[in-house]
């Protein structure tokens, strides 16, 4: 149900009280006894609140000291890079992350100029670091809750779970090594790294920013107060692009933000009532662009159509590439999450390329990326990432930045906007209705939910047609999806249950109207209840 105030600008009493919510991350301590307060990584690392004692120092010192011992299990003794974005929690957590890091004897490198630093620019800077394919390898954290509301915080490093961190929580923390931050920030082993400069001045190499100066496509970008604001900045004047920072203010508590649906802060740039502020001036600019706290999602506004759907925008900007980067690879691969549209799938199909569908996670695209075999990957959630011009890994994280760039590329090259390049799409492969709602389900359902198997499904339609596949497993892969996908020709539906709420999701999508997919949904719904209870 949508909060009547979303939409609008925040007022006083929804923003965050910084002093406390400090105060609490490092005077309340997480009980490990209790599962909601334990480290938890999901597909974007460990996230919660110091007010509900779900992100605090205790987690921080625990989850710092397991990354070292994994990168000392697994021979990783090269850099460690660590950036971190805008949020409140942010700057405690990394100076924490410093203090265990530098008395475990881990090299780090900060940023150099003392900034924030997007989650892509520290994937950049671990790719060219270990592009050589010899010496140590580098690795990095990131300090951010993506989208999050003000109150979080959140904890990015791949791969390790949460497991030896809640050993460490248990124990008091007797384990962690730690120095004070003056001894941290003043160690041998802790130097700094130009994550703007380098980010910045490789551009060039995954995006033509030539043709977007040379067509002078004016830009408007909103950071939304995230790890961005600067590098749209020097993205503007290195390139001498007509290009306008909309909202260079950064404050922990948000306060320039419209609320999101459910009356919340929250920095989500695929949300239209998040966007509302730049939705608002759509018509000022040829394209106008968002991203997150820590850049890695995107979101596209257009003069003729607005804030685009993500799905919609993946679907172009895959049409686009794969037709102009004469430099990848040829068998190379369209990567989406299977949640994703099925356009994607029609529009993969039109250019003759091969698909791989894997579960929710960019993490499944990270080894096709590297090793060429996948040329972009992409997730409806609005985060994607792709190939450089050459055919060559560039990230192997989402990259909202270099996604909102691209929008200015297409709009360049091909003289029309993202918006009326989907109207093509659709006009060759039909028009899909997408949808994703939240339904109640008690932890016991959803932990029937992630078991399921095909043959549980025992309907052979759905709303009217045969279904062609129920899956528990990724075709691309056959990894465990955690849920199910149930397909039929002109529809499907595919359910998966939260990992924080006592919900699941369903996401549906039909190629006949809203009236089908509301058939799907319901039938959806029946046959989740019949399987699970």
């Amino acid at each position: 149900m949508v909060d009547p105030r979303a939409g609008q600008p925040a007022a006083a009493e929804d923003l965050v009280d910084v002093a406390k919510l400090v105060t609490a991350y490092y005077a309340v301590h997480p009980d490990p006894g209790e599962a909601a307060q334990r480290v938890s990584f999901g597909t974007s690392g460990h996230r919660g609140s110091a007010f509900t004692a779900t992100f605090n120092e205790d987690h921080i010192l625990a989850t710092t000291q397991a990354i070292c011992e994994y990168r000392a299990a697994h021979g990783i003794d090269g850099p460690l890079y660590l950036g971190a974005d805008t949020h409140a929690l942010s700057e405690p957590a990394q100076v924490n992350a410093l203090e265990v890091l530098a008395a475990n004897g881990v090299n780090v490198l900060i940023d150099a100029r003392g900034g924030y630093t997007p989650t892509p620019a520290v994937s950049r800077a671990i790719l060219a670091h270990n592009a050589g394919g010899s010496g140590p390898r580098a690795d990095g954290i990131v300090v951010t809750p993506s989208h999050n509301p003000p109150s979080d915080g959140g904890f990015k490093y791949n791969p390790p779970d949460g497991g030896r961190a809640n050993e460490l929580l248990a124990d008091g923390l007797k384990a962690v090594r730690r120095v004070p931050y003056a001894r941290a920030a003043a160690a041998d082993t802790t130097g700094t790294y130009d994550f703007l400069g380098g980010y910045v001045s490789a551009l060039p190499q995954v995006v033509d920013l030539a043709a977007i100066r040379g067509a002078g496509v004016r830009i408007g970008a909103d950071p939304l107060g995230g790890a961005s604001v600067a590098y749209w900045g020097e993205i503007a004047s290195y390139y001498d692009l007509d290009l306008t920072v909309v909202n260079p203010g950064v404050d922990a508590t948000f306060r320039f933000m419209t609320l999101d649906w459910d009356g919340k802060i929250r920095m989500d740039c695929s949300s239209p009532y998040a966007m509302a502020s730049l939705i608002a001036r759509q018509h000022e600019f040829a394209v106008a662009t968002g991203n997150d706290t820590d850049a890695d999602r995107h979101g596209i506004v257009t003069p003729d159509g607005g804030l685009m759907n993500p799905n919609h925008y993946l679907a172009v900007a895959i049409d686009y590439l794969y037709r102009a980067r004469d430099g990848w690879p040829a068998p190379a691969a369209v990567g989406k999450t299977l949640v994703s549209s099925s356009m994607i799938d029609r529009v993969t199909e039109g250019l003759g390329r091969a698909l791989l569908e894997v579960p929710v996670g960019f993490k499944w695209f990270v080894l096709g990326l590297l090793d060429g075999s996948v040329a972009f990957g992409g997730e409806e959630s609005a985060g994607a990432s792709f190939l450089q011009r050459n055919g060559s890994v560039w990230t192997t994280d989402k990259d909202g930045i270099i996604l909102a760039l691209l929008a200015a590329e297409i709009t360049a090259v091909t003289g029309s906007s993202p918006s009326e390049r989907y109207q093509d799409l659709t006009s060759r492969f039909g028009n899909p209705v997408y949808a994703r709602v939240d339904t109640a389900a008690t932890r016991e359902q959803k932990a029937a939910l992630a078991r399921l198997s095909p043959e549980q499904v025992s309907a052979s339609d759905l709303a009217g047609e045969p279904i062609m596949a129920a899956l528990t497993t990724a075709p691309g892969n056959g990894a465990p999806i955690g849920g199910l996908k149930v397909v039929a020709a002109s529809g499907w539906f595919a359910a998966r249950p939260s990992g924080t709420e006592d919900v699941y999701k369903l996401y549906a999508e039909s190629f006949r109207g809203a009236g089908h997919l509301a058939a799907i949904q319901e039938q959806a719904r029946e046959i989740i209840a019949a399987a699970i209870g």
